[in-house]
């Protein structure tokens, strides 16, 4: 059963691929820990598709560095700390995020960000994207203690912003997001826009799915998935 707008009361969004454009940071970040190792920059849309498994994801890419391997925890440290400085260069809204934040507001519903970023990251991004005194709520990877696709840091969104988990859509751009939402009781939707590259996410349980951010208002303004049409009377 899909959830109907009039049962809608919050909007939570995953914050990588979905809120915001971060790849450029997270690859400029990279290219520089390449540069230290005397390796040629890699260009970011060969990166874009693993921003969203973070700096585990990013490390696969450009070092083919996993978990286990002797270099990949002083790397992956290494790799934070230039990103924690140079995290706000570039990154950004998506285009027509805004857009989608001023009619979630405008209709009185509350909206939160939850993201597996850490705290130490997500809160000066937050920050510098203009959007800490907006946001309902920012729950990072490491607020609860889990992080998704558990669905401790989507119920704690719920909480912080006063509302049922069941009055909640959940967006995000990766199959845990969907995972995490379903757990948590909300309704997910993918967001087609954000850093799926090739992922086919028709098999992951979500009710919406969006290729833009503002065809989600179509959804809380009829209840119907973006693109459905009007059941005959």
């Amino acid at each position: 059963m899909r959830a109907r707008a009039e049962s809608i009361d919050c909007v939570l969004f995953d914050l990588d691929g979905t809120l915001a454009d971060t790849a450029p940071d997270l690859g400029y970040a990279l290219n520089l820990l390449r540069a230290e190792r005397g390796m040629a920059p890699l260009p970011i849309e060969r990166l874009r598709s693993h921003v969203s498994h973070g700096a585990r994801g990013m490390l696969e890419a450009g070092l083919d560095l996993r978990p286990g391997d002797a270099e990949f925890l002083p790397l992956r440290d290494r790799f934070l700390e230039i990103y924690e400085q140079n995290l706000a260069r570039e990154s950004r809204l998506f285009e027509g995020m805004d857009e989608l934040l001023d009619g979630i507001e405008a209709r009185g519903l509350g909206w939160g960000i939850v993201t597996n970023k850490a705290e130490r990251f997500a809160v000066p991004l937050i920050a510098a994207l203009g959007l800490a005194r907006r946001t309902g709520c920012l729950i990072g990877g490491d607020t609860t203690g889990r992080s998704k696709p558990h669905p401790d840091p989507l119920l704690a969104g719920a909480r912080a912003i006063g509302v049922a988990p069941a009055a909640c859509v959940y967006v995000g751009d990766d199959r845990r997001d969907v995972e995490a939402s379903i757990a948590a009781g909300m309704t997910p939707v993918v967001a087609l826009f954000g850093y799926l590259y090739g992922a086919d996410p028709h098999d992951w349980g979500a009710q919406w799915m969006i290729a833009h951010p503002v065809d989600l208002l179509d959804g809380l303004r009829t209840g119907r998935r973006p693109g459905e049409t009007a059941s005959a009377p």
